[in-house]
């Protein structure tokens, strides 16, 4: 009998060795056992008896046995936690789990607004509110109605007075009076191109190139008060000097990393209206701008003055160069006259004066080769004619571009060969014409969609060609996110320019450097865009000519 006891004791105090958790180091008095383990042990042990329709009920039981061992193998168990304690820290930590795999913290980081980049060039003028006169009841006073009540329209903006004719003063608006213009704008001015090789790259090189060209903050400046409405390079080989006209009349100077003006911005109003094209003419260096109020002037920085080269009783919309010592111009009059003016005439007045048509006339170009050619857009036609056979009225065209269904905002020959003509409709299509034989065919070789719906507060979209890569053009697009797109004339896309923090609006008003590798866009704010490539702030270490 005290054998079995014996043994009985024996076997007791193995299975509470074996239902003891072994004991840390550093750890004094007894190890504290609990009979749930011993339990849990029994039930497994008895598992083996139970009858088949039973094991369903044994897998569940083995499932939550392995579950709450594993929490009882925490470290926080050996704390003396209870087992809903445990539970919940089990949910804890899987909760903390789930959410480092969503990554919040990275995408609340991304999606937190970015502050505002510091405003470069023109600062914004501060305005005074108008204090208007207390309104007063005529009825408190005891008067009676009035028959006849005078209202001043204190808010309505009167339209700006025309300039005077003749040549202005040059005065920036943006520098002091005493202030002259900067010496090295001088010299900057009258520098001579070097020669351009006229071959083009190939396309793949080309399209390398474009890659390559990105934006910074450096390059976003405010040249102008208000919405950009032409803008030009000048031709300087080694420096970057770049011209943009608003809508109110103002032309603007930005030269990047110059120090004078409003960080190298400098700010003239030689108009009262709209400049609606600009171009830099050679021999000498000038800056040839028309405006919608009728004048067309040269911007000499010798003289210090704008000069008066041509007016116009209508609004002028286009102009361009009718020989290579650009002294001899083709303006387009908003009526639907083309004139043809000599600068170097005293009068100021035109030399011969042709009527295309009645619709009103958007742009005028001169072909690049054979230079009694031209092109103009009117209204939803499109066509080409020639200086050597035009009558006052009733002039007959060597070419008709058709195919638009609504106006047509510009068209362009190529820069090199003038094979072609860029036209770009209000009918969302963009259209490449063959002009190499004028003989009155002039067949569209490709017509590409694109949105042209800028609405009334945007500077309308115009396709120009690179002039050196006369397969090419940009334009500026609508669409989101804010991009700038260039095309071969097949209709392919090379390259589309995109810049999440820079390129935040629309850029209407785009174009090439005349012979390096920069790209603008203007936009509706006054500021101009700039992509360049790396080496735009190392100059070329080579002597220029000066004028």
């Amino acid at each position: 009998m005290d054998a079995d006891k014996s043994d009985t004791c024996l076997k007791t105090m193995q299975l509470l060795q074996e239902r003891t958790p072994p004991q840390e180091p550093g750890m004094d008095g007894p190890v504290r056992r609990t009979s749930r383990r011993i339990r849990e042990k029994q039930n497994q042990e008895n598992k083996q008896n139970l009858p088949p329709n039973c094991l369903t009920f044994v897998e569940e039981t083995i499932q939550e046995t392995r579950i709450k061992h594993d929490m009882q193998s925490l470290p926080a168990h050996r704390e003396g936690l209870s087992e809903y304690e445990l539970e919940r820290l089990e949910n804890i930590r899987q909760n903390q789990a789930f959410l480092s795999s969503l990554k919040l913290p990275q995408i609340s980081e991304h999606l937190r607004p970015k502050p505002k980049p510091t405003q470069k060039g023109l600062k914004r003028e501060k305005t005074e509110t108008e204090m208007l006169p207390v309104r007063k009841s005529l009825r408190i006073q005891n008067k009676g109605p009035q028959t006849a009540i005078t209202l001043e329209m204190t808010s309505s903006a009167e339209e700006k007075a025309k300039k005077a004719q003749g040549p202005i003063p040059l005065d920036p608006i943006n520098l002091d009076e005493h202030v002259r213009l900067p010496e090295d704008l001088i010299n900057l001015w009258n520098e001579v191109p070097l020669e351009q090789e006229t071959g083009m790259s190939d396309l793949k090189s080309y399209q390398q190139m474009l890659q390559k060209l990105s934006i910074n903050d450096d390059f976003v400046v405010k040249v102008v008060k208000d919405r950009i409405c032409s803008a030009a390079f000048h031709p300087s080989s080694s420096n970057l000097l770049m011209a943009a006209g608003d809508k109110s009349g103002h032309v603007g100077l930005w030269k990047p990393d110059a120090e004078w003006g409003d960080d190298g911005v400098i700010y003239f109003e030689p108009h009262s209206r709209a400049v609606t094209s600009m171009a830099f003419s050679s021999h000498p260096c000038n800056l040839i701008t028309v405006s919608f109020d009728g004048s067309a002037r040269s911007m000499d920085l010798e003289k210090a003055v704008f000069d008066e080269v041509y007016r116009s009783p209508s609004g002028l919309k286009s102009f361009d160069f009718l020989s290579t010592n650009c002294s001899t111009l083709l303006l387009g009059v908003w009526n639907g006259d083309v004139a043809v003016v000599v600068r170097r005439t005293p009068e100021k007045l035109h030399e011969s004066l042709y009527t295309m048509a009645a619709n009103p006339l958007r742009c005028v170009h001169v072909h690049p080769v054979q230079q009694h050619y031209f092109v103009v857009a009117e209204s939803s036609f499109v066509n080409v004619y020639d200086l050597r056979h035009l009558k006052r009225r009733n002039n007959q065209a060597v070419g008709e571009l058709k195919g638009h269904s609504r106006s047509v905002s510009s068209a362009f020959f190529s820069p090199l060969t003038g094979s072609r003509v860029l036209t770009t409709c209000m009918d969302n299509k963009i259209r490449v014409f063959d002009t190499s034989q004028m003989n009155g065919r002039t067949p569209v070789l490709k017509s590409i969609t694109h949105n042209m719906q800028t609405g009334r507060w945007l500077s309308k979209l115009s396709a120009v060609w690179d002039p050196k890569q006369q397969e090419c053009f940009v334009i500026g697009s609508v669409d989101r996110p804010r991009q700038i797109q260039v095309y071969h004339e097949s209709g392919r896309l090379l390259h589309t320019f995109r810049n999440m923090d820079h390129l935040t609006t629309v850029c209407s008003i785009t174009a090439f450097h005349p012979n390096r590798n920069i790209l603008l866009g203007g936009n509706s704010s006054g500021r101009l865009h700039i992509f360049t490539d790396s080496f735009i702030n190392q100059k070329i270490s080579i002597s220029l000519p000066v004028c």
